[in-house]
């Protein structure tokens, strides 16, 4: 069977009539996209982009916390595109508000991380494709998250498109 991918965007996205709205990061470390798998998935691309040109250094990091979980606004079903097949199955991460979603209102206590990408970042956008078969890996039940870190609040969009 095929490998299936899924994007997801820190925004809801089921119901847009227009473009996701940015997210604020706030003025200290913020996760601004989490995913918990059920299965193994492979980050196959991410990204994010500011609305404004960052008038101070933003950290930002793509990151697995091991099974602690921030609380999130939880995805909809709707809000996981199938990425190349409309008509494939659900994607199997798990939903909820200590599970996949975005907007961080609390980083819960995390005891280890393991670092995939980290950019300090002026610039306005960035995106990364990964080589195939190059993929970093998440487990499943591990965090991956998008985080931002900032002095100044800034709006960010951000996303990862991952296989299962």
């Amino acid at each position: 069977m095929a490998r299936r991918r899924y994007k997801v965007y820190n925004a809801a996205t089921a119901a847009l009539t227009a473009a996701p709205a940015a997210v604020t990061t706030g003025t200290s470390l913020k996760t601004m996209l989490q995913i918990k798998p059920t299965t193994n998935i492979a980050v196959i691309a991410w990204g994010y982009s500011f609305d404004v040109v960052p008038t101070a250094l933003v950290k930002v990091e793509l990151i697995t916390t091991g099974t602690v979980a921030a609380t999130v606004t939880a995805f909809a079903a709707g809000d996981v595109v199938k990425y190349d097949d409309a008509g494939t199955a659900a994607s199997a991460i798990s939903l909820g508000t200590s599970a996949s979603g975005f907007t961080s209102t609390a980083e819960g206590t995390i005891t280890a991380t393991r670092e995939i990408f980290f950019r300090n970042e002026f610039g306005q956008s960035y995106e990364s494709q990964e080589p195939l078969d190059r993929e970093g890996g998440v487990i499943a039940n591990d965090i991956l998250r998008i985080r931002a870190t900032t002095a100044v609040a800034i709006g960010m969009t951000c996303w990862v498109l991952y296989e299962e």
